[in-house]
C-alpha cells in the first residue's frame, strides 16, 4: 500500500475523515495490551501489599517509625496499599521511581531530571509530586531511586506489538467482513456509463440499502419493478471465526508474561497447577522487586554500621500465599522441635502477632534430636 493509499483509506466516499473507524482500531489494540500490562502491575502490586515489611533492630524485630511507613501510612493522603500500586505503576511503565522524603512522609514523585556523576552523588531536581513542583534538588543519598532494568519493559512491549497489532487489527477485519451480510442487486435496462450517472445511482442504492443491510433486528426493503435483491453467501465457512482473533490476543498476553516473568496461567486466571505457577511467580517476579526495595531502604536509611549490627529493613514475602496453618501444622512442629523456630517466630511465620511472655522466645530441642559424635557412642551422654 502506497502513502497516498494508507492515507486515502482513513477518508470516507465524501471526502470526509473516517474518525470512528481509526478510534475502533487503535483503541482495541491499545486497550489489549492495556490490560495485559496493567493485569501484570495489578499482581505485582497485590503480591507486595501481602508481603510485610519488617524492621530489625540488633538482630530483633522492631516496631517503630519505619514499620508504620511503609505498612500503614506512607503520607497525608494515601495508605500503604496505594502507595505500593502508584509505586509498581512507576516503576513498570517509566522504568523507574524516585521516592522522596518530606516532613518524614514518603512521597512517589510524578516526573524529575536526574543528573548522574562518576565518582560524585547523582543530584535530581525540577521533582513534581501530585502536581506540586518543588523548588528543591536532592542528592542520591536523600532519596530512594529504584531502576527495574536497563531497558523500559513497557517499551519493548510497545516495539513487539508495533507488528503484532497489525496481526490482530487484521484478524479482526477479516472476522467482520467474512460474517458480513452481501447481497447481488439485479436491475433490468440500461444505464449510462459516465461517472456522474454511477455516482448518483450508487448513492441512491446505498441510502435505500444501508438501513436494512446495518439494521440489528427485523428490517424490510421497498423493491421496484424490475429491480431482484438476492443475499450471497458469506465468508464464514471459510474458517474464520472469533476464536482466531481470541487466539492473537492470548499470544499477546503470552508476550508480555514472558517479558515480566509471570506465568501466563497466572495472567490469564488459570487454577490448573496454582500452587505451582504461584511459586515461580514470586521467585522470579515477586523476589527480585522485593531485594530491590530492601536494598535501596538499606543502604539509604540504614547507615553501614547498622547494618552490620543487624539493624536493617526486610521485605518478607512469605505471607503472599494463603497460608492453611492445618496443613503446616507438621511443619511448623518440625520447626519447634528442631530448635529451628521460637513459638512466636513460628507464630510470625503464619502471620499471628507474637505472645509477650519470655518463654515464647526461646528455643526449644527434643530429645531425639543429638550430636553424631554422641550418636556413634552408642546414644548415650555422659
Amino acid at each position: 500500500m502506497g502513502l497516498y493509499s494508507f492515507f486515502k483509506s482513513w477518508f470516507s466516499p465524501e471526502g470526509n475523515l473516517n474518525e470512528q473507524g481509526i478510534y475502533l482500531d487503535l483503541a482495541v489494540e491499545y486497550h489489549i495490551k492495556n490490560l495485559a500490562i496493567q493485569t501484570c502491575v495489578n499482581l505485582i502490586a497485590n503480591s507486595l501489599i501481602r508481603s510485610k515489611f519488617r524492621t530489625y533492630e540488633k538482630g530483633k524485630e522492631i516496631v517503630g517509625n519505619n514499620h508504620y511507613l511503609f505498612n500503614v501510612k506512607p503520607n497525608q493522603n494515601q495508605n500503604s496499599s496505594e502507595f505500593i500500586h502508584e509505586f509498581v505503576s512507576k516503576l513498570v511503565y517509566e522504568n523507574e521511581c524516585l521516592v522522596i522524603m518530606q516532613n518524614d512522609w514518603l512521597y512517589v514523585a510524578d516526573s524529575f531530571d536526574q543528573k548522574t556523576f562518576a565518582f560524585h552523588e547523582n543530584t535530581y531536581s525540577n521533582i513534581v509530586v501530585n502536581n506540586y513542583q518543588l523548588n528543591k534538588s536532592f542528592t542520591e543519598s536523600e532519596v530512594l531511586y529504584f531502576k527495574l532494568n536497563n531497558k523500559q519493559i513497557k517499551n519493548v512491549i510497545d516495539d513487539l506489538y508495533g507488528s503484532y497489532g497489525k496481526l490482530l487489527s487484521s484478524a479482526m477485519n477479516y472476522y467482520k467482513r467474512s460474517n458480513a451480510l452481501r447481497v447481488k442487486l439485479k436491475m433490468e435496462g440500461s444505464f449510462a456509463q459516465t461517472d456522474e450517472e454511477q455516482e448518483n445511482r450508487e448513492k441512491m442504492f446505498n441510502a435505500q440499502l444501508k438501513r436494512f443491510l446495518e439494521a440489528e433486528s427485523a428490517a424490510a426493503i421497498p423493491l421496484q419493478d424490475g429491480l431482484t435483491l438476492e443475499e450471497l453467501p458469506n465468508l464464514s465457512n471459510s474458517g474464520a471465526t472469533s476464536r482466531d482473533i481470541r487466539a492473537l490476543a492470548d499470544d499477546i498476553f503470552d508476550f508480555v508474561s514472558m517479558a515480566f516473568h509471570i506465568p501466563k496461567g497466572l495472567l490469564k486466571g488459570d487454577v490448573a497447577d496454582i500452587e505451582g505457577q504461584t511459586d515461580n511467580f514470586i521467585m522470579f517476579c515477586v523476589a527480585p522487586i522485593a531485594e530491590l526495595i530492601e536494598d535501596e531502604v538499606n543502604r539509604k536509611i540504614y547507615t553501614k554500621e547498622d547494618y552490620l549490627a543487624r539493624t536493617y529493613f526486610k521485605v518478607d514475602t512469605r505471607l503472599i500465599k494463603y497460608i492453611d496453618i492445618v496443613k503446616l501444622a507438621n511443619a511448623l512442629d518440625k520447626l519447634l522441635s528442631s530448635g529451628t523456630h521460637s513459638v512466636n517466630e513460628n507464630r510470625l511465620l503464619i502471620g499471628d502477632e507474637p505472645i509477650d511472655e519470655e518463654w515464647a522466645n526461646k528455643h526449644h530441642i527434643t530429645k531425639n534430636y543429638m550430636e553424631v559424635e554422641e550418636y556413634m557412642r552408642g546414644g548415650e551422654g555422659k
